[in-house]
């Protein structure tokens, strides 16, 4: 289906990069499969709306993610599926609390370098998104659900809001499946200390947006830190309270 993502930003970063994403989904969803030629520039211009310049960034993320290459004077092709490697977090890797523990010091040195840049980065259109996710996580908390699906937006928002597309890929990559309370949910959606322990989330979210909102990168660096490693101590605690 044709899309025109010049409708939706005027920065040249974002549009590559969503355009990178919806060439990365035509690949893995066969409609370019391995060895097979993408289209030419000036057709996927026409197509989606956008610059030379975009598809050459776009064109440029599928190779840095060994998706594609370019054969000059050829053209862009689809590598096969064993010539392409994308980070991947598998289920079976996130069975326990000490696997749950490591992949949040994963994404405490990913975040928050993103959240520093997102800072420097950030523009209104980013703004409004990270606000969105933030009153979709309020709003869930207090209808008493788990809100990871927009505590997973809030976080890949701020990776957009980083205009690299290679945070927005691997917090994709991630999902909201990998939060803990989700690969480790149990009775805690029972337990009454639930409610408040998602609030505080909440304000944390709420210190980072307050961060990068007012541009200052040490600060957003300093509440994503703090925000992840709040989020690792308390599983530690679980952790040595199950031993």
């Amino acid at each position: 289906m044709n899309r025109d993502l010049s409708s939706r930003s005027n920065k040249s970063r974002t549009l590559s990069s969503e355009l990178a994403q919806v060439l990365v989904g035509r690949i893995r969803g066969g409609d370019y499969p391995p060895g097979t030629k993408l289209p030419k520039e000036a057709s996927i211009m026409e197509e989606f709306g956008v610059s030379r310049t975009v598809v050459r960034e776009a064109i440029s993320s599928l190779q840095a993610v060994n998706m594609a290459e370019t054969r000059h004077g050829i053209g862009t092709f689809v590598l096969k599926v064993e010539e392409s490697a994308p980070f991947r977090i598998r289920p079976e890797q996130l069975g326990t609390l000490r696997d749950t523990i490591a992949l949040l010091e994963l994404r405490i040195g990913v975040e928050t370098e993103a959240a520093a840049i997102a800072a420097a980065r950030r523009t209104e259109a980013n703004l409004v998104s990270m606000q969105a996710a933030l009153d979709a996580f309020s709003e869930a908390i207090e209808a008493g659900q788990d809100a990871a699906n927009a505590d997973f937006q809030f976080h890949r928002e701020i990776a957009l809001a980083t205009q690299n597309s290679h945070f927005a890929e691997v917090m994709n990559s991630l999902g909201p499946g990998v939060f803990p309370r989700v690969r480790l949910a149990t009775a805690a959606v029972q337990d009454p200390n639930r409610l408040m322990y998602l609030r505080r989330v909440h304000l944390e979210h709420e210190s980072i947006y307050n961060a990068i909102r007012d541009q200052d990168v040490d600060s957003a660096r300093a509440a994503i830190r703090t925000h992840l490693s709040n989020s690792r101590e308390r599983l530690r605690k679980s952790e040595s309270q199950a031993a």
